[in-house]
C-alpha cells in the first residue's frame, strides 16, 4: 500500500485553509474594535434612540395648544324673530380663543420623565457598545489563537513528515514488521481530522469577526492584548456597570410616574376671551372666563393609580438590587475561572508541553537507535502535537477571561 506523506497532505490542504487569508485584510486587536464600535447597526440603532428620546424631551412639560372657538350664541328658533339674525339683540357671532393650563407639578413631572427617558435610552446605548466591542475583542481572539493551533499542529507534521517516509526503507530492511507500516496511514487519518477540525475552527471565528467589523476579509494581525486582572478595582468599578445604569435609569422613569400620577392630584385651570358679534345697532362685547378642574373623587380615581405606580416603584428599585447581586456574583465567578485557567496555562507551560516535548525527542532517539517502532515515534508527535494545541487553547482562555473581565467589568475605553 503506497504511503503518502503528511507533509505532503499538508500541501494539498493549505490553499483550502487559507485561501481566504490571501485576500483578507489585517485587523489588529484596536482597530478592529474601532470598526465594529463604526460600523455596527445595532449600535447606529441605540443611537437614533437616544436622538428620539432627546427630540421627543423638547415637547415635555410644554403648555397644550390653544384652541379656537368659534359660533354662534342666542340664535332665535321661536317667536317672531325666529330664523332671524338681525331680530334679536342677544343674537351673535363669536370668536374665541382657549388655552388650557396643566398644573406645575404635571409639567414638571413630564420634564423629569423625559429626561429619565433619555438616560435609559443612553444606558441602552452603553449597554449595546459594550457588547459590540466585547463579542468582537473575543471573535478577534478566537481568530488568533484558531491560527495559531493551526499552525502548530503544521509544525508537527512537517517535522514527522521525515520519519513517516522512513518506513518503506525501514520495511524493506526487516526492522518493522508489514503492520507496523499501516500506522503511518492511521496517524495520517487522525492528523487530516484535527487538522479540519482546526479549519472549521478559523472559518467560525472569522465569521463572527465579519459579523461584528463588518468586514467580509477580516483577518488578524499583531499580538493579543494585555488586559491585566486586578480583582479590587474590578469590584470598585461594579456600581457603574452599564447594566446597573441601566436599572438606575427604568427606577428614575418609575419614579417620574409617581409624580405624574401624584400630580393629577391637583387642579389644571384654564382660559378663554372670545370676541361676540352682533348687530351693528346693539354693539359688540368681548368676554372671558376661567375654567378649574376639580379633583374630588381621588379616591377611586387618582389614589389607585398613584398606589399602582408606586409598587412599579418599588419593584424597580428591588430589580436594580438585584442586577448588583447578579453583576456581583458574576465577577466573582469570572474571576475564580481566571485563577483556574491561568493556573492550568502555567501547568501546560511548565510540566505538560515541555514533557510531551521530552517524550518526542526521547522516542525518536530511540527510533533512530533502533529500539523503538514507528508507532511509538509518531504516537509521541501526535501527544506533542496535542499538548501544544491543549497549551494554546489555555491561554487563548486566559485572554479572554482578561478581555471579558475589563471590557464587561472594568473601564471599557480601555
Amino acid at each position: 500500500m503506497r504511503l503518502v506523506s503528511l507533509a505532503a497532505l499538508s500541501v494539498l490542504l493549505m490553499p483550502i485553509a487559507y485561501a481566504p487569508m490571501a485576500m483578507a485584510e489585517p485587523l489588529t486587536f484596536d482597530a478592529a474594535l474601532k470598526l465594529a464600535v463604526g460600523t455596527a447597526p445595532s449600535l447606529a440603532a441605540k443611537g437614533a434612540d437616544v436622538d428620539a428620546a432627546r427630540a421627543a424631551s423638547m415637547a415635555a412639560g410644554r403648555l397644550p395648544d390653544p384652541k379656537i372657538r368659534a359660533g354662534v350664541e342666542n340664535f332665535p328658533i321661536s317667536g317672531p324673530p325666529a330664523g332671524s339674525f338681525y331680530k334679536d339683540s342677544m343674537t351673535m357671532s363669536t370668536l374665541g380663543v382657549m388655552q388650557d393650563m396643566p398644573n406645575a407639578d404635571k409639567r414638571r413631572a413630564a420634564r423629569t420623565r423625559a429626561d429619565a427617558d433619555i438616560g435609559f435610552a443612553q444606558a441602552s446605548q452603553s449597554i449595546e457598545a459594550r457588547d459590540v466591542r466585547l463579542n468582537t475583542a473575543l471573535a478577534w481572539v478566537d481568530l488568533y489563537y484558531a491560527k495559531q493551533k493551526l499552525a502548530a499542529l503544521d509544525e508537527v507534521a512537517k517535522a514527522i513528515a521525515p520519519i513517516q517516509s522512513s518506513a518503506p526503507s525501514q520495511l524493506a530492511n526487516g526492522a518493522i514488521r508489514p503492520a507496523q507500516t499501516l500506522d503511518a496511514e492511521q496517524m495520517q487519518a487522525t492528523l487530516s481530522d484535527r487538522r479540519a477540525d482546526l479549519v472549521a475552527d478559523v472559518a467560525r471565528a472569522r465569521a463572527e469577526l465579519v459579523r461584528w467589523t463588518g468586514d467580509d476579509t477580516a483577518d488578524v494581525s499583531g499580538s493579543t492584548p494585555d488586559y491585566g486582572v486586578d480583582p479590587a478595582t474590578l469590584r470598585a468599578n461594579l456600581d457603574h456597570n452599564p447594566n446597573l445604569a441601566l436599572y438606575g435609569a427604568a427606577s428614575r422613569q418609575a419614579d417620574a410616574d409617581v409624580a405624574m400620577a401624584r400630580a393629577e392630584k391637583r387642579p389644571d385651570w384654564g382660559w378663554d376671551v372670545t370676541y361676540q358679534h352682533r348687530d351693528g345697532m346693539y354693539g359688540d362685547m368681548i368676554s372671558t372666563g376661567v375654567t378649574i378642574s376639580l379633583p374630588l373623587f381621588s379616591k377611586t380615581r387618582q389614589n389607585p393609580i398613584i398606589d399602582a405606580k408606586t409598587e412599579g416603584a418599588t419593584r424597580a428599585r428591588l430589580d436594580q438590587d438585584a442586577m448588583h447581586r447578579q453583576l456581583q456574583a458574576q465577577l466573582d465567578a469570572d474571576l475564580a475561572d481566571h485563577v483556574m485557567h491561568h493556573d492550568r496555562l502555567m501547568r501546560a507551560q511548565t510540566t505538560l508541553v515541555p514533557l510531551a516535548q521530552k517524550k518526542a525527542d526521547l522516542e525518536r532517539a530511540s527510533y533512530g537507535a533502533g529500539t523503538a517502532t514507528l508507532s511509538d515515534v509518531l504516537t509521541a508527535q501526535l501527544t506533542l502535537a496535542e499538548a501544544r494545541i491543549d497549551a494554546l487553547s489555555r491561554e487563548a482562555d486566559v485572554v479572554r477571561d482578561g478581555v471579558r473581565l475589563n471590557l464587561t467589568y472594568g473601564n471599557t475605553s480601555q
